[in-house]
């Protein structure tokens, strides 16, 4: 988006009573494309991907795959992308990558070639390159891999001077990243040996249950004898597919969050409650509130809460909670940006890791709600937000997709909000605020 800024319509007071659905359709999920790439990428053959996302991230992916020397074919306009595997073979056994500001990326792909053979110089974003990479890093070298950090220790860049395995076990820190237990799983076929994982720390969940479902589907069993321990026996080996990628249930959830906020029912299509993503536990937050869920055909609809309104509203209010958002963590940001008009505190917790994602989420949130005047609190692993008016403000976004698309929403009803750097949601819905302006003109014909 060329756009420096993007001025919030709000559109609060503009809106008629409808009890008509708001359908929104979003792109596939970003966890499930790059996770489906590495399994294609592995497996013995050609493997079509349906409904893939093309964003910043998964371009980046992309990329990656092809300086690797791997066969494929992208018809962006039909969201499909072929991938011919070698069955864990790297055509290219010195290659240069640069991941860009893509975390599935840069911690997949570093774990399967640091446990493959050759040389791999690895570069990233400046972003990425603050990220954390030192558990994955360290793993990687007791398992017998070199690694030349360039800068900054445990960071990009970095070259991999890669051996294979050269042990059948290995211990891994998951408290600043899931993404450091998902990449050793998914790269674990390549060992010779069965292959014990050993884990520190209990984040993110469930998007470890979304990398062994993803692993079962591609022809890989992962053993889970005890709660820190994974097991995969040797001799699995993924099978080319033809897979259908999900809707992203991290944009829908954005959609989900105007249900409570504008008092409207919304359906995102093609998202269900036995999704692989965690993020669709953010409705049964949203229920939590006061809202309603139902399973259909198309997708779960949303409905708004029922009863009492707001004093000099036709929205009935919903209610703050105190709720642990360890498991769908992507949200925090869209619950934080609908709190001030709850009818009561919201105090979100289990949230640590995220001042380590691509901004310092709970010091931005709270940084950017106080200049909205609305009072909020931070302790290094929670937020309470306390329900109030936001102030007209032009919302700092970090270079941080999320700051931009949910403090979005705060706009939809609250007077002169305006999102800095609307652009940075390329990394991965790069057209939302044109989808974004699509739902706002209906929601004003219903």
């Amino acid at each position: 988006m060329a756009d420096k800024i993007y001025r919030v319509p709000t559109i609060y007071n503009e809106m008629k009573k409808t009890t008509a659905p708001l359908t929104v359709r979003v792109p596939g999920s970003k966890s499930i494309t790059n996770r489906s790439l590495l399994l294609a990428m592995l497996a013995d053959g050609e493997s079509t991907l349906r409904g893939v996302l093309f964003s910043d991230d998964s371009r980046h992916f992309l990329q990656c795959v092809q300086d690797l020397g791997f066969e494929t074919t992208v018809d962006e306009d039909s969201y499909v992308v072929t991938v011919r595997g070698l069955g864990g073979k790297i055509p290219c056994s010195d290659a240069s990558l640069n991941v860009g500001s893509a975390g599935t990326a840069a911690r997949f792909l570093t774990a399967t070639l640091g446990v493959s053979e050759g040389i791999f110089h690895m570069d990233a974003s400046e972003q990425m390159r603050k990220r954390p990479m030192a558990p994955l890093l360290s793993s990687l070298k007791e398992l017998g891999c070199e690694i030349t950090c360039e800068r900054e220790d445990g960071h990009f860049p970095f070259i991999l001077t890669a051996h294979g395995f050269r042990q059948d076990h290995i211990s891994i820190d998951i408290g600043h990243s899931s993404q450091f237990l998902s990449a050793l799983l998914i790269a674990s076929t390549l060992s010779a040996e069965d292959f014990t994982i050993r884990l520190k720390g209990t984040h993110g969940m469930a998007y470890i249950e979304m990398t062994r479902k993803m692993m079962e589907q591609f022809g890989v069993r992962v053993e889970h004898p005890a709660a820190d321990q994974f097991r995969i026996c040797t001799g699995q080996k993924y099978r080319a597919l033809d897979y259908q990628i999900e809707p992203d249930v991290s944009a829908a959830c954005y959609f989900y969050a105007m249900t409570p906020l504008l008092g409207i029912p919304v359906c995102v299509e093609h998202v269900h409650f036995e999704s692989l993503q965690g993020d669709v536990e953010f409705l049964h937050i949203l229920e939590k509130m006061g809202c309603t869920a139902q399973e259909t055909e198309n997708g779960v609809l949303l409905l708004p809460p029922a009863g009492q309104t707001d004093t000099g509203t036709q929205v009935p209010a919903f209610h703050g909670i105190t709720v642990d958002m360890s498991s769908c963590s992507d949200q925090a940001i869209t619950l934080a940006a609908i709190a001030p008009f709850a009818d009561s505190p919201t105090c979100i917790t289990g949230i640590g890791h995220i001042r380590f994602q691509e901004s310092d989420r709970i010091h931005a949130i709270c940084t950017e709600l106080t200049r909205m005047g609305i009072h909020c609190e931070e302790t290094q692993d929670s937020i309470t937000i306390y329900p109030g008016m936001p102030h007209p403000c032009t919302v700092a976004t970090y270079d941080d997709h999320r700051m931009a698309m949910g403090f979005a929403l705060t706009g939809l009803r609250a007077e002169g909000i305006v999102i800095d750097d609307p652009g940075c949601c390329r990394k991965t819905f790069e057209n939302y605020f044109e989808v974004l302006d699509q739902v706002i003109a209906k929601i004003i014909e219903m």
